[in-house]
């Protein structure tokens, strides 16, 4: 069976925006986890299971827990880390950064999955942009005035 396009064989790397993502997690932290890009070009690495159990407890006491929910979900939820997790052969990692096991088929067709979903919205969303926009609408008056000028316009030209 073919690989889907969701999968390359190689390391996927983070982007600045990823970087910024690893950022907000880490500064909600009492101290940073390893697991996480630090600069563009590293690594994005799947979570292993449970991990967030981990996390958790690093948490600093001023700082509300939805806050570091919110910012793991949208570093978890990006297209970059599911592409990471679709990769044949891809491994979880401890806090640390170290694998510690392999992703699962049915979490790697899970992830491929998903960014088939994303990019299936992110095209949608494309087309619909394309469109061109209406006029903008008339109000009465002008409505009244673009049909005298239009009877005016049809009497010329008889």
């Amino acid at each position: 069976m073919e690989e889907p396009r969701t999968t390359n064989r190689e390391p996927i790397v983070a982007t600045e925006l990823d970087v910024k993502k690893a950022a907000a997690i880490n500064t909600l932290l009492l101290r940073p986890i390893d697991i996480l890009p630090a600069k563009a070009g590293d690594p994005i690495r799947p979570f292993a299971l449970g991990l967030w159990n981990e996390i958790r407890p690093l948490l600093k006491p001023d700082v509300p827990v939805m806050s570091l929910r919110r910012s793991t979900s949208a570093f978890l939820h990006s297209k970059r880390y599911y592409h990471a997790c679709a990769q044949p052969g891809s491994m979880r990692h401890d806090l640390a950064g170290n694998p510690v096991e392999p992703l699962s088929d049915e979490d790697r067709l899970a992830a491929q999955q998903r960014l088939i979903t994303l990019r299936q919205t992110q095209a949608k969303a494309t087309v619909q942009r394309e469109e061109p926009t209406p006029p903008p609408a008339l109000n009465k008056a002008e409505l009244i005035r673009a049909s005298l000028l239009g009877r005016r316009s049809d009497r010329a030209a008889r």
